[in-house]
């Protein structure tokens, strides 16, 4: 194993003074990293890393030995809040040290923009998740999540729920206003709202699912599997089940949700089960989800549908005045 620098003030360097040619073969160990452990192809996501890259128009920073390149962050600053978008350090160099002094400089940076007000993050390859210092304790929260997966091959013997009144269709996006509308009730005072506050307002449900259904941070859209609740009578919608692709035989189901009215009848339960059937019928073999694990309800759903934890890791959030629960 190579050695890493005894100190990592030095070798943070600004994003904006590295090539893309030697940031490559570190984006390619993260490739195959996503690949290999959780069968995601972060391809089409690494390739707008590095054309942002090119074009020096990232915000974030690198750490080098000598000439190398052995790891990265970069981050996104939108209205008051801060996103770190991905830390990554190769896995001759990880420390929690080395990714700390890459998470330290992209939160000082942040916190010196004007009007960010909180910063979130959700690291998937980072040293040891649910235990490790981090830098500004004082205002962090770390919200415990799970990686499911299950196998689609079995899909077909789920039993089916009977939902007097309520039609379920394929989700066009025009449903997209209904939608925001509906995720922001549905998740009013949930533990998710806390981890990400877009689910605090139709204004930020709008912008979260345009991004689910425009870019590849969550896989690639994928309609044929995305489904709507709607009541027979009034055309109301009651519940949604979205999904993508993130290798080209692996779905991710990247959200799903019911009106508050409608919980314990099992639209939930439906919704994905259409999904899941639909991932199947084009050739799927597996399909994967992120839960917050105090959401015990929907982790007892997911496992009575075939779904198994295989990774455990965090949701970070700073917030010097979080809101009340």
């Amino acid at each position: 194993m190579a050695a890493a620098p005894d100190r990592y003030d030095s070798p943070v360097v600004d994003l904006r003074s590295v090539s893309a040619e030697s940031l490559a073969p570190l984006l390619e160990e993260e490739i195959a990293a996503w690949r290999d452990e959780l069968d995601w192809d972060l391809r089409a996501s690494v390739d707008l890393v590095r054309r942002f890259v090119h074009m020096q128009a990232l915000s974030g920073f690198a750490l080098r030995h000598g000439r190398e390149v052995f790891g990265y962050s970069y981050y996104v600053c939108e209205d008051s809040k801060g996103l770190v978008g991905d830390v990554y350090v190769k896995r001759q160099y990880r420390t929690v040290e080395a990714e700390n002094a890459l998470l330290q400089a992209a939160l000082d940076a942040m916190w010196r923009t004007p009007g960010i007000r909180r910063v979130e993050a959700q690291l998937m390859m980072i040293t040891s998740p649910l235990r490790r210092p981090v830098p500004h304790p004082a205002v962090f929260r770390s919200f415990p999540r799970c990686f499911m997966e299950a196998p689609l091959a079995g899909t077909a013997r789920l039993p089916v729920k009977r939902l007097p009144g309520i039609d379920i269709h394929r989700w066009h996006p025009s449903r997209q206003e209904e939608s925001a509308r509906l995720i922001a009730a549905a998740y009013r005072g949930h533990v998710d709202s806390l981890i990400n506050d877009q689910y605090r307002s139709v204004t930020g449900a709008r912008r979260f699912l345009m991004n689910i259904v425009q870019y590849p941070g969550c896989g690639t859209f994928y309609a044929p599997a995305s489904y709507a609740a709607a009541d027979a009578a009034s055309g109301e919608l009651r519940g949604v089940s979205l999904a993508s692709l993130v290798s080209p035989d692996v779905g991710h189901i990247t959200q799903i949700c019911a009106a508050a009215s409608e919980r314990g009848r099992g639209l939930g339960y439906e919704l994905m089960r259409h999904s899941l059937l639909a991932l199947a019928a084009h050739g799927r073999r597996k399909v994967s989800l992120t839960v917050t694990a105090s959401n015990e309800s929907a982790i007892r759903l997911y496992r009575g549908m075939g779904f198994a934890n295989i990774r455990d890791f965090a949701a970070y959030v700073w917030d010097p005045a979080p809101p009340a629960q």
